[in-house]
């Protein structure tokens, strides 16, 4: 069972069970935590001190070059059952003498280490330094012990500590299943009466109060809330036929109107895909009959030129011009209807690189005229690839177009921050607009410009809005009549 769902009762003995075992878990690390580093300070103190004496007493055997009164020396260690090795070394680094006199491996270095002592490989170590008349080195002295006594001491603190520990959570439990009770049926009362309630849906019952404590408080607060409750499960009884009737109204209401919404939308789905197919069919379909009229126009013009007048040749002239233009429209509306049908695909989007590009295409494809383009670095976006360059191609072509007119044409490309948000603005220096007819200019065969200034056919900024939204974006623009004009994005 999970601690959330036990009774009341043994989760308080639990608690203070729990508070008390940590308390000694505590004070029994931080004891045993003392006493293992006096354990190793007092060892490391006493083989220093032996390691001094010993010393001491070998400057005469290592001065006479005496092994024989060195090995005697060293082999006193043996009284000391902790000691693993001992072993003396000349002034030059050569091991002079050895206890015990077979030692090797590991436990002995083939050179004296750093003068001191200290713990390695579970060994207490030391080096200390053979001297005469204050300063002269004789030589090394090197001890190793084990450190079974400490961990021998350790080892019997924690039996001990462990058993007291033991024993002092057995009084903490005996303890607390006492004091428990004090807290513990107060709560068990109320939550008797609150399941009363609860199973039985009797709001007379009350819980006994005990003490004037908080329980006390909450007990007699509980009481009375059970009686206002019982004073308004009875009015809420009387209107409960007029509630039910009015949301079962209300319920149908929403229904009808649910399902109207439903068909309206329908309906909307519908005819926009309806009309995209048709736009779509139409423009294709006028394609052959469109070519066919352009091509004969052609025929007429090379073939019986010589045979027209001047008017005839015009008048083929304005035929091919207004087949050529109407193609163009075609293309145009084609590309609108791609642009509704076509499947979004979000990936990262190098808005700079893309700009770059179609600026460099402008510039080849006009290279009489010299343009300016600023476009910021680094700008990016998430978005589908293909539609963001149709886009952005069109709203660089439209600032191309209109700066046709101007001394030092302009078109800059970069990014603010608006309302929270990230915007992307293309902005020129060419013919502008009036802002009172801004709401004309994304739509479908628009133009706030005349054919004869400005080529175009009113598609390309309406195709803009239409992939905008289609990336839940918005797309607005501010001009003025030959300051220039300025579109901004997000998306």
């Amino acid at each position: 069972m999970a601690l959330r769902d036990w009774p009341i009762q043994q989760k308080l003995t639990a608690m203070l069970v729990s508070i008390s075992g940590l308390v000694l878990l505590l004070t029994a690390a931080a004891f045993a935590g003392y006493q293992y580093w006096s354990l190793r300070q007092r060892t490391l103190d006493a083989l220093s001190v032996r390691g001094r004496i010993i010393a001491a007493n070998s400057t005469a055997s290592l001065a006479f070059a005496n092994e024989a009164d060195a090995r005697e020396l060293l082999s006193a260690l043996r009284v000391d059952p902790h000691i693993v090795a001992a072993v003396l070394y000349e002034k030059g680094g050569r091991q002079f003498a050895a206890y015990p006199a077979n030692v090797a491996g590991d436990a002995v270095p083939a050179v004296p280490g750093p003068d001191g002592y200290r713990f390695e490989r579970g060994l207490l170590i030391g080096f200390q330094p053979v001297v005469v008349a204050g300063s002269q080195r004789l030589g090394t002295l090197y001890l190793a012990s084990d450190l079974r006594a400490i961990y021998d001491t350790f080892r019997l603190s924690g039996v001990i500590g462990l058993a007291v520990l033991a024993v002092a959570l057995l009084a903490a439990y005996l303890l607390s299943r006492v004091l428990q009770r004090t807290i513990s049926q107060p709560i068990l009362a109320l939550a008797e009466t609150a399941k009363a309630v609860s199973t039985r849906q009797d709001y007379s019952v009350r819980a006994p109060q005990v003490g004037a404590d908080e329980l006390g408080v909450l007990t007699n607060a509980f009481n009375q809330m059970l009686g206002r409750i019982q004073d308004q499960d009875r009015a809420v009884r009387e209107n409960a036929a007029q509630l039910e009737q009015r949301v079962a109204d209300r319920t149908h209401e929403l229904q009808e109107r649910n399902e109207s919404l439903r068909r309206n939308a329908a309906e909307l789905l519908a005819a926009n895909t309806e009309l995209d197919a048709f736009a779509y069919s139409v423009s294709h379909d006028l394609r052959a009959p469109l070519r066919s009229i352009d091509g004969f126009s052609q025929i007429l013009l090379e073939d019986y030129s010589e045979k027209l007048d001047e008017a005839g040749r015009e008048s083929l002239q304005r035929v091919r011009a207004a087949s050529q233009r109407m193609g163009t429209l075609i293309d145009d509306l084609l590309k609108l209807a791609r642009v509704t049908r076509a499947e979004i695909r979000t990936e990262d989007v190098d808005l700079s690189g893309m700009a770059q590009d179609i600026a460099g295409e402008l510039q080849r494809a006009t290279p009489e005229r010299q343009v300016e383009f600023e476009i910021a670095p680094g700008l990016k976006a998430r978005g589908d690839t293909r539609l963001l360059r149709v886009a952005l191609d069109n709203l660089l072509r439209n600032s191309w177009k209109y700066t046709a007119k101007q001394p030092v044409p302009r078109v800059e490309f970069r990014s603010a921050d608006a309302n929270g948000g990230r915007t992307f603005m293309v902005r020129d220096n060419g013919a502008g607009f009036d802002m009172k007819y801004a709401d004309k200019l994304f739509g479908v065969f628009q133009r706030l410009h005349s054919a004869a200034d400005f080529e175009g056919t009113g598609i390309g900024l309406a195709t803009v809005r239409r992939i905008i939204n289609r990336h839940g974006g918005r797309i607005w623009a501010e001009g003025a009549v030959d300051q220039g004009a300025t579109f901004y994005f997000t998306l």
